[in-house]
């Protein structure tokens, strides 16, 4: 039996080129905009698990990248210390009770290290792990949110223009947020935008984010889901995507399939969404959802339910997750628009990718088939740009 001797989490910035915050100047959730030679820097963390007969285990974050959630990994961190890593069910229900109180954010990043560890003990891919059966991936553009500043997604009209240029590069769905502002007519007009300009090449999916002000306004924006054919429609309107009454009352309205739960962690309350007949389909994420752990039991909930589910954002442990689900359809590049580079953690040393530039012609992301989860992190570039540093060993807690 393996033992975890050592657990370290290292939080690091880099820069991305051409993005900026604009006016509010503050880092929050997919607020960001075009903004030509600015430079922003991004705080993500890496997350090493070492055992005592020296196996390792990584994983450097992609969404879960505040502070909020860096304090919840290190809270759960050195609980991981003498434990055996295999009895990743035994971890999660004990982590699950120990963030009780907490949204669960900083769960997934040490259970998705923990598979990676596994699987580099077995040779195998986490993939394989989960019994996948696709090697590659049918992916959708998911774009940044429209701003009102001149540049990037600008417009209606710069909206339908990104999406045919999407479309014609191979993608196979194309993903709209909007405006912060949430205003129902230009928010309307993008939806015909997008339709008109790609016509039926590619699904269109929206997600406002839930920047919608009120339950009328998603419900008259959930008709205009309706009337251009969306795919789905996704966390509407200013209930953060957590009134399951709410959500229940415009489903039974619209025609068009609503995805709910990307804000509500875990199997338990996904479940109440679904037996209540507030959602089509499930929206999960191995970062948000405690891990690879919690995200596939989502995905095998959803199977029994007899309902869809989507993948949030993207990542090495998200391919393996779509990889062994049959009850999917897209993986999600987020976040993409024209000149706007994705807020990727430049870690990677085995030209693994979640850029849009690398995109293959097809529009189908290759699914990493190496030990664990199949990619080799750039431990120079972490250590070189690490702005903490917390390490724990057995015996010196």
């Amino acid at each position: 039996m393996s033992r975890i001797t050592e657990v370290s989490v290292v939080p690091f910035h880099f820069e991305v080129k051409d993005l900026g915050l604009g006016a509010h100047a503050a880092m929050g959730v997919s607020n960001l905009q075009y903004q030509k030679g600015a430079s922003l820097k991004v705080m993500r963390y890496a997350v090493r698990i070492r055992t005592d007969d020296g196996l390792t285990g990584e994983y450097v974050t992609h969404w879960v990248g505040t502070h909020g959630a860096l304090g919840q990994t290190l809270m759960l961190a050195p609980h991981l210390l003498g434990r055996d890593p295999e009895q990743r069910e035994l971890i999660y229900d004990d982590f699950k009770r120990e963030l009780r109180a907490y949204d669960g954010m900083g769960h997934g990043p040490l259970d998705i290290a923990l598979w990676d560890l596994v699987g580099r003990k077995y040779g195998m891919s986490v993939a394989s792990m989960l019994g996948a059966y696709k090697t590659s991936l049918p992916t959708y553009a998911s774009t940044h949110h429209g701003q009102d500043d001149p540049g990037g997604l600008d417009s209606p009209d710069a909206f339908g223009e990104y999406a045919l240029d999407c479309a014609r590069r191979g993608f196979h769905g194309f993903k709209i947020h909007g405006w912060h502002d949430g205003e129902v007519r230009r928010e309307a007009a993008t939806l015909r935008a997008v339709r008109k300009a790609v016509g039926d090449r590619i699904e269109v999916m929206y997600d406002p984010g839930c920047e919608l002000r009120t339950h009328l306004d998603a419900l008259k924006l959930g008709h205009v889901c309706d009337e251009i054919g969306a795919f789905w429609y996704e966390d509407p309107y200013r209930d953060s995507a957590r009134s399951l009454t709410g959500s229940k009352i415009l489903r039974e309205k619209i025609k068009t399939p609503l995805m709910i739960t990307e804000h509500v962690r875990g199997p338990e309350m996904k479940a109440a969404y679904a037996v209540a007949g507030a959602c089509d389909m499930f929206h999960i994420d191995p970062e948000y959802d405690l891990g690879i752990t919690g995200a596939m039991k989502c995905a095998h909930l959803a199977e029994a339910l007899g309902i869809d589910v989507q993948f949030h954002a993207c990542g090495p442990a998200h391919r393996a997750c779509v990889a062994a689900t049959r009850n999917t359809h897209f993986y999600e590049l987020a976040l993409t628009g024209p000149n706007m580079p994705n807020l990727i953690p430049p870690v990677y040393t085995c030209g693994y990718s979640d850029l849009e530039q690398d995109l293959p012609a097809d529009g189908r992301m290759p699914v990493p088939q190496g030990p664990g989860l199949g990619v080799r992190y750039d431990w120079d570039f972490i250590d070189r740009h690490a702005t903490d540093r917390k390490d724990w060993s057995l015996g010196k807690r």
